[in-house]
């Protein structure tokens, strides 16, 4: 079931939309009719997308970014528009990429520039990619158990790892620019491991054929698609101040014969409080705040998909 249909179109400054997670959730947002200036430091495959580059750990460059126009014209013949909103997805997307001194430079310092500059300007609504690696186990140090299944937006935050220490300090930044600039909707979306459409069978055979290996992604996933819809549901709701949601989709990614949820989990994570009772094919992060909050209603179901498929 898709999201909502938007309540109007929006000019969107999207951060990082040459990315593997951005290009898709770029593309959803085109289908519902947004105009999108991408800033990155490399071009967006896609005609109806202006890419300007920029170095957001720069704050006048990032200032600029959403200050200007969103297409070169020959002359411009219409002013300067503020931007409706912005989507920051720009960042390294994990350790390992480059030294950690620079991850967490760039991450922090460009996610500071682009909350600062869009509160200044005005802008009201700031759209965060985070990360659960905030909650710890993916890059841990190693074998960590999650504090409590399901994991909610309120659940402990403790990660050793410099990605996740950027994201979580980029949550807090976040914050407190919402309490300063009253009326500003700041969302950071903790985004769980995108899985791109062409990746689909591979990467869910793979979960169904070695479930164990998985703990470190909460046996929860993010389809690309369905984060551009959430993204769309947090264009649409206004209002909400500082939030923080949990973008997974609905299901855990184990096979049928190991059980429920439940049987699963308290069999590979005996140490680990199931808090209440959770839904049959519950998945142990639970994107329950994002439903009921913004109407998240997700559209490509892993299972659905593979039926599709002939899997």
């Amino acid at each position: 079931m898709s999201s909502p249909t938007p309540k109007a179109a929006q000019r969107i400054v999207f951060t990082g939309g040459s990315g593997v997670a951005g290009r898709h959730v770029v593309e959803k947002l085109l289908s519902y009719g947004h105009e999108i200036l991408n800033v990155d430091v490399v071009p967006l495959d896609n005609s109806n997308v202006h890419t300007l580059k920029a170095d957001l750990t720069d704050g006048a460059q990032a200032f600029n970014s959403l200050s200007c126009h969103f297409r070169v014209s020959e002359p411009f013949m219409d002013p300067i528009q503020k931007p409706d909103a912005v989507v920051h997805f720009a960042g390294i997307p994990q350790p390992m990429r480059i030294p950690d001194n620079e991850t967490f430079r760039i991450n922090t310092m460009g996610a500071y520039n682009i909350i600062e500059s869009a509160c200044k300007l005005g802008i009201k609504k700031i759209i965060l990619a985070s990360s659960l690696t905030t909650y710890g186990a993916t890059y841990a140090e190693g074998d960590v158990d999650y504090p409590h299944f399901p994991l909610t937006e309120d659940s402990p935050t403790e990660p050793m790892d410099v990605y996740a220490t950027s994201k979580l300090c980029m949550e807090r930044i976040a914050h407190s620019f919402a309490n300063r600039f009253k009326g500003v909707d700041i969302y950071c979306l903790r985004i769980g491991a995108v899985i791109e459409p062409e990746q689909h069978t591979k990467k869910f055979e793979a979960y169904l054929s070695r479930p164990g290996d998985f703990k470190v992604h909460g046996w929860s996933y993010t389809d690309s698609r369905d984060l551009g819809n959430m993204v769309q549901c947090c264009l649409q709701k206004d209002g909400l101040g500082f939030q923080v949601f949990n973008a997974v989709n609905d299901e855990i990614t184990i096979p049928e014969e190991e059980g429920s949820s439940e049987e699963w989990l308290r069999k590979v994570c005996p140490r680990t409080k199931i808090l209440g009772k959770m839904g049959e094919r519950e998945a142990p992060v639970s994107n329950k705040k994002m439903r009921e909050m913004l109407g998240f209603r997700e559209e490509f179901p892993w299972r659905k998909v593979l039926d599709r498929d002939g899997r």
